[in-house]
């Protein structure tokens, strides 16, 4: 069964810079270590069990799947949701229409020493990123995520992720088999959209469309196909609105 977002993932060129650059935010940034397929990463925990994944290549690797949305800017390009059956869901994802290997093992060492182990299902194609990848831990999971979560911007939390979509209908069919609920219908004006609206633990999941010619979701759709867009995090007595871009390194993230 899912249990909600495991963590979201962006994309940066160089990881030290944004790591800087995120502590400047007020978010407590924590090295996570290097994955033998030529990506390190660095980690942004949260209370609600969440985390943000910052990860650059330390190699080149054009195979990867974060290769080629890197090149086109970065930023937001993934989100993984845990599981506590990973066959069970990746079978029901697959059945659901989607596109999705097997299972297949990957690790990590961190700083430490310490080698972390985890077993991932990931799609493919243009299901990739609407999907999510779904992740099962081998070590246990309070070793994978960073047990600092405390922020000086307070946040406390992935409240929303919202996902660029062309066809709401065929994606929101996977998600309601999956779920086993129907989406609920949502209007963006800010997105010039209309959506389907899925929750998942404590976390939302919003597939918007454009509905008018002006939407800023056509020129992503363009440039990037159907993928993440956005994500609004959960913050307690801080100021709210859309981080600076610049430091965020191209994620469009909003504190609430």
């Amino acid at each position: 069964m899912l249990q909600g977002i495991d963590h979201i993932v962006i994309a940066v060129p160089d990881l030290a810079v944004a790591s800087r650059n995120y502590e400047a935010l007020g978010f407590t940034v924590v090295p996570g270590g290097r994955h033998p397929v030529g990506t390190h990463n660095a980690l942004i925990a949260f209370g609600d069990g969440a985390y943000i994944e910052l990860i650059a290549f330390y190699e080149k690797n054009t195979q990867h799947k974060w290769w080629a949305p890197l090149q086109k800017g970065g930023g937001l390009v993934d989100f993984c949701m845990q599981t506590d059956d990973l066959l069970r869901d990746t079978a029901a994802f697959r059945k659901a229409g989607v596109d999705i290997d097997d299972p297949s093992p990957l690790s990590r060492v961190r700083p430490d020493g310490y080698q972390l182990k985890w077993v991932l299902s990931i799609p493919k194609g243009v299901d990739r990123g609407v999907a999510p990848f779904l992740i099962q831990d081998e070590t246990p999971r309070e070793e994978r995520v960073p047990r600092q979560t405390r922020h000086a911007n307070g946040v406390t939390g992935i409240g929303t992720v919202t996902v660029a979509v062309d066809d709401v209908s065929r994606v929101a069919g996977w998600y309601a088999r999956v779920l086993g609920t129907p989406g609920q219908r949502i209007v963006s004006e800010e997105l010039d959209g209309v959506g389907q609206r899925f929750t998942s633990g404590p976390h939302t999941l919003d597939f918007v469309a454009p509905d008018a010619a002006g939407s800023p979701l056509r020129p992503w759709l363009a440039a990037r196909g159907a993928s993440p867009y956005a994500a609004t995090l959960t913050a307690s007595g801080a100021r709210g609105g859309l981080l600076d871009e610049s430091k965020t390194l191209g994620a469009r993230l909003t504190l609430a």
